[in-house]
């Protein structure tokens, strides 16, 4: 059974030996007479629960409480208080106090308060387990190695937090913004609830409708007779994760619109309202502000999914992930079709960490599946990747990878009379539209770079 750690922090030594006393053997505790000293000893060992007296001498017991919510929001509470001083009291419960008791303390009071809080921390816990499981079993592919993606995920246990705020994943094709959504999911409030996807880009404008908000008995030639739930309903009390939302027909976005601003909606042929709570997640690897500009999105659809937006970093802007990524595959692929390999080879490893991936993980998975399908062991090698040593070399500045350039390297004059335009624009695009990197991918000083791209009008 988990013993809980409890923190007592009260200037006062008599009460704070009969408070130790009171707890005895059944809690692991600590005191401190200083909120000074109690919080230079939580960065080595964070407590489950602290007691608090409000009037400390140097730092106050009000500031100790909120610096100890800011730095450990996990970690419960509960005030000690010389007077029922209601101000003081509201001021804490703000600040996050769990609860409060009022000197001369009585220990069933006080040992009551405790008991209460240690069951919201104990389920507490096991929400975070469960949820925890949900991630491992629903996203066995999920590597986070790189600083990048890294940062990506500390903003999304951020996100998650939120019970329904709209969520709008942003990437390239490939990038695995479907496992970020359902990150959001498994770490969210609704997490024991439905994960429901939609690829808009797979159904014709005209059906969107109606997959979404389902439809009633012969609404249109072609329907059930029973009608239909639609998967706004079948993700109630969960998340109704939307992909390629950048292809879905102006239609359709008004009727989303409407659901995501009032949670009602009426499926297709249908006169009955009908109102869901569920969160909105949606992605796209399309630039919707640019399709807001021509009229192809709606702007107020647009500010509505994009309360919280949620950037993906390319497969080519986390290369630490490349080798854990490919070494999973290597095993997952393995187990499929039945083989066992050793590892990749040290040619393999370099080529791949090389490689400009421009399908990101999906390709990168995709190279692995037909290296394990062809490949004898007991390495996988470049002949199983089916990419030959010695093949045309990449362009690598500052740990950036361009496309396959020519043996001969790229020189004014190449740039002159074929391919400006598309160089420049990959050069750009490659180095986070760095002038000065993106001059030296392409062997020009920085002036005379500026001077063309200002020609091509880039």
């Amino acid at each position: 059974m988990m013993q809980y750690s409890i923190c007592v922090i009260e200037d006062d030594e008599s009460i704070r030996r009969g408070i130790l006393l009171s707890l005895g053997d059944d809690y692991r505790t600590k005191s401190y007479s200083t909120a000074e000293e109690a919080l230079a000893a939580m960065e080595a060992d964070r407590p489950d629960l602290v007691l608090l007296d409000i009037g400390l001498p140097g730092m106050s017991g009000v500031e100790a409480l909120a610096r100890i919510k800011s730095l450990y929001q996990d970690v419960v509470v509960i005030m000690v208080t010389a007077s029922d001083d209601i101000d003081t009291v509201i001021r804490a419960m703000k600040l996050g106090a769990y609860d409060y008791v009022v000197k001369p303390i009585h220990m069933e009071t006080l040992e009551m308060s405790i008991r209460n809080s240690l069951e919201t921390i104990r389920l507490r816990k096991e929400v975070q387990l469960l949820q925890e499981k949900s991630l491992r079993e629903n996203l066995p592919c999920f590597i986070a190695e790189s600083h990048a993606i890294q940062d990506v995920m500390e903003f999304v246990e951020l996100v998650a937090k939120s019970k329904d705020t709209p969520v709008l994943i942003i990437g390239e094709t490939g990038t695995g913004k479907e496992l970020i959504a359902g990150a959001i999911h498994f770490k969210s409030p609704f997490f024991g609830g439905p994960l429901v996807s939609l690829n808009c880009a797979s159904l014709p404008d005209g059906l969107v409708e109606s997959e979404l908000f389902g439809y009633e008995k012969g609404a249109f030639s072609g329907a059930l007779t029973t009608g239909k739930k639609g998967l706004v309903e079948e993700a109630a009390g969960g998340t109704l994760f939307l992909d390629e939302v950048g292809d879905m027909g102006m239609d359709a976005q008004a009727k989303l619109l409407r659901f995501l601003e009032t949670g009602e909606f009426y499926r297709v042929g249908g006169t009955k309202k009908k109102h869901v709570r569920a969160r909105i997640i949606s992605a796209t690897n399309k630039n919707l502000e640019e399709m807001v500009e021509k009229g192809l999105f709606r702007e107020d659809l647009y500010y509505r999914l994009a309360v919280i937006k949620v950037e993906v970093p390319s497969l080519n802007e986390r290369r630490e992930d490349i080798i854990p990524f490919a070494e999973h595959f290597l095993v997952e692929f393995g187990r499929k079709h039945g083989k066992s390999f050793r590892g990749l080879s040290p040619q393999v490893k370099e080529l791949l960490k090389n490689h400009h991936w421009k399908g990101n993980i999906r390709e990168l998975r995709n190279v692995l599946e037909r290296g394990v399908l062809v490949g004898k062991g007991p390495e996988l090698s470049l002949r199983d990747l089916g990419i030959k040593e010695g093949s045309q070399p990449l362009m690598v500045i500052d740990g950036i990878n361009l496309l396959p350039i020519p043996q001969s390297g790229i020189d004014i004059n190449f740039i002159h009379e074929s391919v400006d335009r598309y160089y420049f624009e990959e050069a750009l695009r490659m180095t986070g539209y760095n002038d000065t990197k993106a001059a030296q991918l392409l062997h020009l000083n920085y002036y005379s770079f500026r001077y063309r791209k200002k020609q091509l009008n880039i």
